[in-house]
């Protein structure tokens, strides 16, 4: 039996049945990991001069709300329709890099510096944990899926509830409190997104593995990029708690 069959992912992107259910479909050569990892490489170009555009032109910050609504349709037209992620994730990967171009200025401007911190936290952690995996130090066992995908899904709820209650002007302290507790919480949500990158490689291993259509190397470059603005994100958040507390 492949090893990778019973795999799961705290990516929504990235399921278990995600690569098997297209075996099937008509494509001109199969996936294979260097081409998802080129199309990764291309998907991160693309967001980082749009966030690069974005931050060097503030009249352009207004496009973050249709930017990040374009990005929700163009990440569910990716989920549900693979083979055209090859105009999908590219827009996606452009669109995003608006929001967070605007994200990243607003950080900036309160906290100078933090920006290039989070980007060098961000691609560090992806390459340590890239090698970690590649060497075995890491490995993607069924206890280690089943405790991330449970934490991952943990944490969307927390924050699916502080949404809710700050429609009524409320909201979770937890998640936005700058005491130890705060700051505990984002160091765990910083490493759980962390290690949902071990996922999203086991999975791609996997699609090269089984002999996946081609273009699901567009669907793997769009679960890292997914992964990697959780994780940026959430390093920005933690390193602005940190700097609040001195």
């Amino acid at each position: 039996m492949n090893k990778h069959l019973s795999l799961r992912s705290g990516n929504p992107a990235l399921q278990s049945n995600t690569f098997r259910k297209h075996l099937s479909g008509i494509s001109a050569g199969a996936m294979t990991i260097n081409g998802t990892v080129n199309k990764t490489g291309f998907s991160l170009l693309l967001l980082m001069v749009s966030a690069s555009l974005t931050w060097s032109n503030p009249s352009l910050m207004v496009m973050a709300i249709p930017a990040t609504i374009m990005g929700i349709i163009l990440a569910i037209a990716t989920i549900f329709k693979p083979m055209y992620g090859y105009v999908t994730v590219p827009l996606y990967a452009t669109v995003q890099g608006v929001v967070l171009g605007a994200i990243s200025w607003v950080f900036e401007s309160s906290y100078p510096g933090i920006v290039i911190q989070a980007v060098f936290l961000t691609f560090g952690t992806l390459a340590s944990l890239l090698l970690a995996y590649m060497s075995g130090l890491i490995k993607a066992t069924e206890n280690f899926k089943l405790g991330v995908v449970a934490a991952t899904g943990g944490i969307a709820i927390l924050y699916f509830i502080s949404w809710v209650m700050s429609l009524f002007g409320s909201g979770l302290s937890l998640i936005h409190s700058t005491s130890l507790f705060g700051i505990a919480f984002s160091g765990f949500v910083v490493v759980i997104a962390a290690l949902n990158l071990v996922l999203d490689f086991d999975f791609i291993e996997e699609g090269a593995e089984m002999g996946a259509p081609k273009y699901m190397e567009w669907y793997g470059a769009f679960g890292l990029l997914v992964t990697l603005i959780w994780l940026y994100i959430e390093i920005l958040r933690l390193l602005s708690k940190l700097q609040n507390r001195r």
